[in-house]
């Protein structure tokens, strides 16, 4: 299935997008790891160049390239070099993020911006550029790692910012659900039914606490693996759950999943 097919993955450099990268490695994909990682941060473990290291030792091919979703120069020749060298793109992970849960006093407008430019703007840029080479072949997906909308007021009160970006992310890619359904092009929205033991978590948000509550990012990719399997002209416009995804495809066992089995799981944001 995975076979010579090319994913154009934002953020693939560490975290969900790289565990994704990954998963599909295993079944003989290439990727195009999209980040702006290049060089080893104290506090975010992971280059272009170690996960396209590990993606090779999987099975799959990569093709690491520096690129920063806010800039649109950069989209273009990343997309057109991954093109150039697998031969197409079969499918986009709109994968990169940037999170802020702050209250609108709290919310400078440079975090706001950023959140806009890589969650908004980026994943719209990302998707665009690769629409080309995405007409092009026969089992196109868009996979957008945002969250199913929910209108309660309780998911905007504290951060209302971050989450209209996310939600943006959402509407975009139900949107192309329906504008490319003629061209064969599935789009769907997966987030995770827990937080994932990423970065964002560990630095930001909860430490050790949370982190120890949380799954693993295999989970999503997992996930992701099987939705990427499935017929692009009908399995498509849906805001999946990624234990709700693998339940569907015969899952009955999530405790591996776990960073520490048996804990209390922390559920995600957005989710009731």
């Amino acid at each position: 299935m995975f076979k010579d097919k090319t994913y154009f993955i934002s953020g693939a450099s560490r975290g969900i997008g790289k565990a994704i990268a990954l998963r599909l490695a295993t079944s003989g994909a290439n990727i195009i790891i999209a980040s702006k990682s290049i060089a080893e941060q104290p506090k975010l473990e992971g280059t272009i160049f170690t996960a396209a290291e590990a993606i090779e030792n999987a099975g799959g091919r990569a093709l690491p390239i520096a690129c920063d979703v806010r800039d649109e120069e950069n989209i273009i020749d990343a997309v057109q070099k991954g093109a150039a060298h697998f031969g197409g793109i079969d499918g986009v992970i709109n994968n990169a993020s940037a999170i802020s849960l702050t209250n609108t006093e709290q919310t400078t407008a440079k975090r706001f911006d950023l959140m806009y430019d890589i969650n908004v703007r980026g994943t719209f840029l990302v998707t665009k550029h690769c629409l080309p080479f995405l007409k092009e072949s026969r089992h196109a997906h868009i996979l957008t790692l945002s969250p199913p909308l929910d209108m309660q007021v309780k998911w905007f009160k504290d951060s209302v910012a971050y989450t209209i970006s996310k939600y943006n992310m959402t509407m975009l890619t139900l949107g192309w659900a329906a504008e490319l359904q003629a061209y064969g092009i599935a789009a769907n929205a997966l987030w995770p039914a827990t937080t994932i033991a990423t970065a964002a978590i560990n630095n930001l948000l909860g430490g050790d606490y949370l982190m120890k509550r949380s799954r693993k990012p295999e989970i999503v990719a997992d996930a992701a693996h099987y939705i990427l399997q499935q017929p692009p002209t009908t399995y498509t416009g849906q805001q999946l759950i990624d234990e709700a995804v693998l339940r569907q495809a015969g899952v009955t066992q999530f405790e591996h999943y776990s960073v520490v089995p048996g804990a209390d799981l922390q559920k995600d944001l957005f989710l009731d």
